[in-house]
């Protein structure tokens, strides 16, 4: 051994040859596995795979887009409800203290000026065949409700102050409530009321505009009288001080006859939307992510960046059976040349669709319906005190450019004058001045100094009716009460108004009662402006 040591050890490295051999534990080179080249019904069964696969994948995620987005529609829905049903509640007031003589007429014609009314209900007793002296108003807008609930509030109505509320189950739609007003808040909107017929939006923008720039100004039109409003609207100001300026200047404004009831919005412009209807799903754009979605999932599951391009092969002779689609899925499938194609939904059980669940209707109203009762005899009409406008700033000194328009007034035709363009604070005198020439002739006499408080009773209306049926058809009489003052000693002015049929018997009757003694009283009989009277302002 040591003999054969050295002799290695003598031998160089450059002298090393012959075979190597490889002992046990040697390691060995291993030749890479590959899998064998697949034959082409074996290709075609792999292509047929693969096409099973991504029409799993994609009907997966079709069920949770879908079952996600009935979730979120049931959820869109659950919200608009509330927030229709807040508004509902928000439009309605309650009237409790009202003489038991009056009439739902009455306070119909009270409350009107604040906006379009949509109902009045009346508690009546069976037993008395009279009301148990209290109300629920509903309004068409709840800007409305708010207004009457600010401006009604203890005025006297047939001897006794009124009291003007909210609805008892108010408080339980206050978060929603809240949350309106705050949106409210971000916009500088506001309600007018009580617009006269005649005007239009650009008359109001005109007068509005003394106080800022205006943004947008609408009327609620009529649908049945294409061109009409409905004698409210709403103004948007660019600045939050122009909208306080206005609302504090034109509230109780006499513009044409008509005093303006002017308040600020209570709800935002959008509000409308809420109750926009969800869109159906799924649809044919939801199909084709719900196949991106399935086709990235696959690459990430298998970690490739760029899908396998396959050769062309004919078609299959069989499909392999495929499972019952789930319930509540769209269940796409490969027409020809490759394009996904659905069929009709089938309705999850358990979930809400767009056709199961109904349209949002209006909230259930609480008040009291009235019951069947007989006609009650003619009562003493009352309408409320109305509050005295502001005084309006008189009209700054007039260019030399609008004295000269002034001056050219007179010759210009009926067409120019009212189509003449104005604007800030010289735009209500001259709209004024314009609905006084569209007025028509008044068929309303107003007696005044013929009865005071103590001499209103139930026979009053009656006689009235037959006194001045002399002189002509009288179609109505309202007896109205006026308060001179806040105080509770202050004098009260009873006014007598006399509707006729004809212009020319209305004027008969002032020229025989104006004048006239009656109870030791000298009547004053005089014409009565007929817009405001129809307007139920009898404070002229």
């Amino acid at each position: 051994m040591a003999l054969c040591i050295m002799i290695l050890e003598g031998i160089t490295q450059d002298e090393q040859c012959g075979t190597t051999l490889l002992g046990p534990a040697a390691k060995q080179d291993v030749k890479k596995f590959s899998l064998p080249r697949l034959n082409r019904t074996q290709d075609d069964l792999l292509a047929r795979c693969k096409k099973y696969a991504m029409e799993q994948s994609i009907k997966t995620v079709l069920v949770k887009q879908t079952i996600a987005h009935q979730q979120q529609q049931k959820e869109n829905f659950q919200t608009a409800l509330q927030i229709h049903q807040t508004i509902d509640l928000m439009c309605r007031i309650y009237v409790g203290s009202i003489n038991f003589e009056i009439k739902e007429d009455t306070i119909r014609q009270a409350f009107t000026p604040f906006g379009p009314i949509k109902s009045v209900n009346l508690s009546w007793d069976p037993i008395t065949n009279k009301h148990k002296g209290f109300a629920f108003i509903e309004y068409d807008i709840p800007e409305a409700a708010q207004l009457s609930l600010e401006q009604m509030n203890g005025v006297m109505m047939g001897g006794r102050n009124i009291k003007v509320g909210r609805p008892s189950n108010m408080p339980q739609a206050q978060p929603i409530i809240e949350k309106l007003a705050a949106e409210a808040h971000s916009f500088n909107r506001i309600y007018v009321s009580s617009i006269h017929t005649d005007l239009t939006e650009n008359d109001v923008r005109s007068v509005f505009e003394a106080f800022g720039k205006i943004s947008k100004c609408q009327l609620a039109t009529e649908s049945a009288k294409p061109g009409r409003h409905r004698g409210y609207g709403y103004l948007e100001y660019e600045t939050p001080q122009a909208a306080v300026d206005g609302v504090s200047s034109m509230n109780l404004f006499d513009l044409g006859g008509q005093y303006l009831r002017v308040g600020k919005a209570i709800t935002p412009p959008n509000i409308s939307m809420a109750m926009a209807t969800p869109a159906t799903m799924p649809t044919a754009a939801a199909v084709a992510a719900a196949a991106v979605t399935a086709k990235i999932t696959a690459m990430e599951v298998t970690g490739q960046d760029k899908p396998r391009q396959d050769k062309e092969k004919d078609s299959p002779t069989h499909e392999p059976k495929m499972k019952p689609p789930p319930i509540g899925l769209a269940v796409p499938t490969l027409g020809p040349g490759g394009i996904i194609q659905t069929t009709p939904v089938v309705p999850l059980p358990g979930v809400a669709t767009q056709d199961s669940i109904p349209p949002p209707g209006l909230a259930t109203s609480v008040g009291i319906m009235p019951v069947s009762a007989p006609p009650m005899p003619p009562v003493a009409v009352v309408a409320p005190e109305p509050q005295k406008p502001p005084v309006p700033v008189g009209p700054p000194e007039l260019t030399e450019t609008q004295k000269n328009l002034v001056e050219e007034e007179a010759s210009q035709t009926l067409d120019q004058q009212e189509n003449i363009t104005i604007s800030g604070s010289n735009a209500r005198h001259m709209m004024m001045q314009k609905l006084m020439r569209q007025k028509q002739e008044s068929c309303v006499m107003v007696l005044r100094n013929m009865v005071g408080p103590e001499d209103l009773d139930e026979h009053l209306e009656s006689e009235v009716t037959e006194e001045c049926g002399l002189y002509g058809s009288v179609k109505r009489v309202v007896i109205y009460q006026e308060r001179q003052g806040e105080e509770d000693d202050a004098e009260v002015i009873v006014k007598l108004f006399v509707e006729f049929v004809k212009t020319s018997e209305m004027q008969a009757a002032i020229g025989a009662l104006n004048g006239r003694f009656f109870a030791g009283r000298v009547v004053r009989a005089q014409k009565y402006d007929e817009d405001m009277y129809e307007a139920n302002d009898l404070s002229g």
